[in-house]
């Protein structure tokens, strides 16, 4: 039996967005070219941990916000 693929509508930084479910909040950040450890998570106003990434499910309707984390010197 072959796993079902369901598209989700997701507002990541406010703008509307498609995602292909099941899918953890890791795949989805590397699917957007982003490193895991290099940004910050809110989802639906709650923060994510890292260590949290791969075991969080992103649901239709979610609300991401994502930013990443920039080094200066």
């Amino acid at each position: 039996m072959s796993d079902l693929i369901m598209n989700a509508t997701l507002t990541v930084n406010g703008h509307q967005t498609e995602a292909g479910l099941p899918c953890s909040l890791e795949e989805f950040i590397k699917n957007r070219g982003l490193h895991p450890r290099s940004v910050v998570v809110e989802l639906n106003g709650s923060a994510i941990s890292p260590s949290e990434f791969i075991s969080r499910e992103i649901q239709d309707c979610d609300q991401l916000e994502i930013v990443n984390i920039v080094a200066g010197g």
